[in-house]
Order: structure tokens, then C-alpha cells, then sequence
């Protein structure tokens, strides 16, 4: 699933070419891409056409349109899911098209097909309106009202590893596998090391440190290992080349040259230095 910076760089498109134009066309080419709807396609279909879409929203990797003050389209890009606007390349994996009224279409194109539209409610949490199905979500360290603090005194009661709590959405949002990797490494934490055995001041400068990497990656269009995550124009970020852990096994660390080691960790890799990162030791 892409990561906060992936995920924005798509929004930032969608703010920039569909606010304020109106649907006037749907077709939903794969009935998954509709099946988080609850009423499916036909009402899927039938509640977007004439529908104006009034702005755009992201929380962590949640994505959304908003439709009016009370109504939004919240995208799920899964695996592979991309929103393009224009061509679409590759027509089999075309699962929902819109047309706007000023002629340009709005793609969903999913090769995997994890991921899919619906229509939610909009509910108010902690004075921010977001759609029901995002409500659970913690902020990102991205968001203006990000509480770090608070979100320490969080990790200080958690005896689990902390990149299990960097992952835990429910704690922070819109860190993923790739970012919790960079984002320990430069602060040189394991993330095997529970939560609650590092101070606050390290735990502050890891969630910092998460920030800022993530502020890079969107500054070079976010990570993409491969064409499936793009941007609206169908363009790939470029940050893959900056990674200084995620994905180097074997490759030197670039600050102090030992060898970098991957790990399976949750159904996934994790990389880290052996020497910047030194494991915890078992008791």
C-alpha cells in the first residue's frame, strides 16, 4: 500500500486539476472496485453523476474527495490503485471511469483490484470533518494539529516493538514498512526496541525524524519501485534513489560502512544497520 507521501502527491494533483467540477458521467468497469460501497455499483454510480466535488482530504494513507459538507468519495488504492486523469494505459485494469463537465475523465486503475471507491458520511472527530470510515485514524506527522507530544506519552505505555507502533495507524498515521525503516535508521534505533524502553526525547526524534523523511520523499514525488504508484499525470516519484535503508541488504551503511541486514518483521522486511542499530539483547 503506498505511504503518506505517495498518497499526497496524488491528492495534491486531484486539488490541483478536479475541485470544483462536476461528474457528469460514471462507469464501473469491475464490480470490486465498488464492493466497499454499500449499496453497490448502481447506487455507487447513480449518487456520484451530478455530484460537484467541492475538495480534497488525506489522513495518513487515506484518501478522499469531498462532496459537499456532508458526503465524500473515499478512494482506496490498495495495493496497486492509481488515479489518473486522461489515458489510462493499460484498459484491463480500467475498474472506474468518470467524465467531468469540462470533458477530462477521472480514472481508477487498479491492477490488483485491492482497492476500490465508496461514499461515506462525513463525521466531525476532534474538530476535523472526515468521512466515517477514517474516523478511527490518528493523525499523521504531517498534519498541522499533530499532537507529538501526546503521541509520545502514547508510546511510553506501549511494550511492543516501536516499529510495530509506528505501523500501528491507530497510534500515528501514514508511516509505513518504507518510512519506519528511514525513519529509524536516522535516529539509529532498532526497531525491535519496545516503545516504552526508549526516553521520551528519543521517542520524539524518531516521530521527527518520520516527518522529515516523509517531507523529502513528497519533495521527489514520493517512492516508486515500479509504475504502479504515480501520480495523476501517470508520473513516478523518484525518492528510491534517497532511501538509506529500506530495500540496501548487504549494501554498506552510509554512515558508518557496516553491513545492512533485512529481517522479516509482520510480514514484511525490515532493514537496518547492525552497528548504528545494535539489536536489543534478550534477558
Amino acid at each position: 500500500m503506498p505511504e503518506l507521501p505517495e498518497v499526497e502527491v496524488v491528492r495534491r494533483g486531484l486539488a490541483e486539476h478536479v475541485t470544483g467540477k462536476t461528474i457528469t458521467e460514471v462507469c464501473v468497469h469491475h464490480p470490486r472496485a465498488a464492493r466497499r460501497h454499500q449499496f453497490g455499483p448502481a447506487d455507487l454510480t447513480a449518487r456520484l453523476i451530478g455530484a460537484t466535488i467541492t475538495g480534497t482530504g488525506r489522513r495518513g494513507k487515506y484518501l478522499w474527495l469531498t462532496l459537499g459538507d456532508e458526503a465524500a468519495l473515499v478512494v482506496h488504492l490498495g495495493m496497486s490503485g492509481q488515479m489518473l486523469l486522461g489515458s489510462v494505459g493499460n484498459e484491463n485494469h480500467l475498474r472506474i471511469a468518470a467524465r467531468l463537465d469540462d470533458g477530462a475523465t477521472l480514472n481508477f486503475v487498479d491492477q490488483r483490484t485491492f482497492g476500490g471507491w465508496m461514499i461515506a458520511d462525513v463525521v466531525t472527530v476532534d474538530g476535523t470533518a472526515v468521512p466515517a470510515p477514517v474516523a478511527h485514524i490518528a493523525r499523521d506527522p504531517l498534519d498541522p494539529q499533530f499532537d507529538r507530544d501526546a503521541v509520545v506519552t502514547v508510546l511510553r505505555r506501549k511494550h511492543s516493538e516501536i516499529k510495530r507502533q509506528l505501523l500501528n495507524q491507530a497510534v500515528v498515521s501514514g508511516i509505513g514498512n518504507i518510512y519506519a525503516d528511514e525513519a529509524l535508521w536516522r535516529v539509529g534505533v532498532n526497531g525491535a526496541r519496545l516503545a516504552s524502553s526508549l526516553s521520551r526525547r528519543k521517542l520524539a526524534e524518531t516521530l521527527d525524524s518520520a516527518a522529515q523523511v516523509m517531507t523529502d520523499a513528497l519533495g521527489q514525488g514520493g517512492t516508486s519501485f515500479d509504475s504502479l504508484y504515480v501520480n495523476v499525470n501517470g508520473q513516478s516519484g523518484y525518492f528510491d534513489r534517497s532511501l538509506d535503508a529500506y530495500g540496501r541488504e548487504g549494501e554498506p551503511c552510509r554512515r558508518c560502512g557496516a553491513v545492512m541486514r533485512r529481517e522479516k518483521f509482520m510480514n514484511r522486511s525490515s532493514f537496518y544497520c547492525p552497528r548504528c542499530q545494535p539489536r536489543p539483547r534478550l534477558r
